[in-house]
C-alpha cells in the first residue's frame, strides 16, 4: 500500500495533535510541515521525522509528492487555504471551523464540487466514541432526544493557546466553539434547527470578541439545545454533554460516558481507537482510498454554518 503523502499546516498545538494521531495510522506520511515560526517548526519537524519545513502553504502545495493536506492553521486563514489545496489538486482536510461566515464556507463546498477532491472538516464530536454510542441507540430506535444541555468554558482572558503561548489571531465562541456544537445537535437529530436565538456578553476591551454567550435551538420535532460558553470559567475547563432522551440521561466528556446516575458506560469497543482526532484522520484517509465522500465532508456540514449564521443575525439584532 502506497503512502498518502500529507502536508500539514500549522505546527501549534492541534496541529501536535494531529501529527501524534498520524504516527498511529497505517499508510498515512506527513512529509510537509508549514509554521509561522520556523525555528519552532523546525523543532516539531525533528520531532516527527518530517523532512520538508516552509514558512507558507504555496511551498508544500508545489510539491508534487503531496497527496493531502491538513490545515490547523488560524481560523480566519481556513477558507482561502482549503481553497487553495483544491484547487491545487490536493485532498484536504480542515479544522473547525472550515470558514468564520456562510459565504466562505459555501465557497469551500464549491470548491471540492468543481475539483472532485475529498474536503472534510475537523467535526470532531461527530468522531468521539462517546458521541458515536449515543448516535448508535438514535440510529436503533432506543433514544430519542428531547434535550442537550452543553457548557463549553475555557479561561482565555489573554490571548494565549492550549499550551499557555501567545496567539497570532484571536479566537471565537460562535464561529469556533457553538460550532462543535450547532452540528452535533443536528447531525445527532438528524434536523435542521427551525428556531434559533442567541445572546452575547460585553466585548472584551482588548481582544474586541464577547467572552460569554448563551445559545438556544430548537428542531421540527421539539428536540431542544442549551449551550452556554464562557472564555471567562476558571475550572473546570473543556465541554460537557447532557443528552436528555425517553429513555435515559447520557453525559458525555470528551471520549468518556456516564449515565445520569455517573455510572460510566464502556464505549473502548465503539471504535479503533478512544481518541477523536485519530478517528477523524482515519476517516479521511480512509475517505481518499475509498474514493468517497467522508463523513463530516465539507458539505454535510454546511448546514451548522447557516445555522451559525442565523445566531449571527440574531445576535446583531439584540445588541
Amino acid at each position: 500500500m502506497n503512502p498518502i503523502k500529507v502536508a500539514l499546516a500549522g505546527a501549534g498545538a492541534f496541529g501536535v495533535k494531529h501529527l501524534e494521531a498520524m504516527q498511529k495510522i497505517d499508510g498515512a506520511q506527513v512529509v510537509s510541515l508549514v509554521g509561522r515560526e520556523l525555528d519552532k517548526t523546525r523543532e516539531v519537524a525533528q520531532r516527527f521525522g518530517v523532512r520538508h519545513v516552509a514558512d507558507n502553504l504555496e511551498a508544500s502545495l508545489a510539491l508534487p509528492d503531496v497527496d493531502a493536506v491538513i490545515l490547523c492553521t488560524p481560523t480566519q486563514m481556513h477558507a482561502a487555504q482549503a481553497i487553495a489545496c483544491l484547487k491545487a489538486g490536493k485532498h484536504v482536510q480542515v479544522e473547525i471551523p472550515m470558514a468564520d461566515s456562510l459565504a466562505d464556507a459555501e465557497e469551500i463546498v464549491r470548491a471540492q464540487k468543481q475539483s472532485g477532491r475529498v474536503a472534510m472538516a475537523g467535526h470532531t464530536r461527530r468522531f468521539n466514541p462517546s458521541h458515536q454510542w449515543v448516535r448508535r441507540r438514535i440510529a436503533a430506535g432506543e433514544f430519542h432526544i428531547q434535550q442537550m444541555d452543553v457548557q463549553t468554558y475555557f479561561f482565555r482572558r489573554t490571548n494565549m493557546n492550549a499550551l499557555g503561548q501567545p496567539r497570532s489571531w484571536t479566537d471565537h465562541l460562535l464561529w469556533h466553539h457553538a460550532c462543535h456544537t450547532v452540528d452535533l445537535f443536528q447531525y445527532q437529530t438528524g434536523e435542521v434547527a427551525t428556531h434559533v436565538h442567541a445572546m452575547q456578553g460585553p466585548t472584551h476591551p482588548t481582544l474586541g470578541i464577547a467572552m460569554d454567550m448563551s445559545i438556544q435551538m430548537k428542531t421540527a420535532s421539539g428536540a431542544i439545545c442549551t449551550l452556554s460558553l464562557s472564555f471567562n470559567n476558571d475550572g473546570p475547563l473543556g465541554t460537557f454533554f447532557r443528552y436528555i432522551g425517553d429513555s435515559g440521561t447520557f453525559i458525555a466528556r470528551y471520549d468518556d460516558l456516564v449515565d445520569g446516575k455517573d455510572n460510566k458506560i464502556d464505549v473502548s469497543r465503539v471504535d479503533v481507537s478512544m481518541n477523536g482526532i485519530e478517528l477523524q484522520d482515519r476517516e479521511f484517509f480512509s475517505a481518499i482510498r475509498e474514493g468517497r465522500e467522508p463523513n463530516s465532508s465539507v458539505a454535510q456540514v454546511l448546514p451548522a454554518y447557516r445555522t451559525l449564521d442565523r445566531l449571527e443575525r440574531t445576535l446583531a439584532e439584540s445588541d
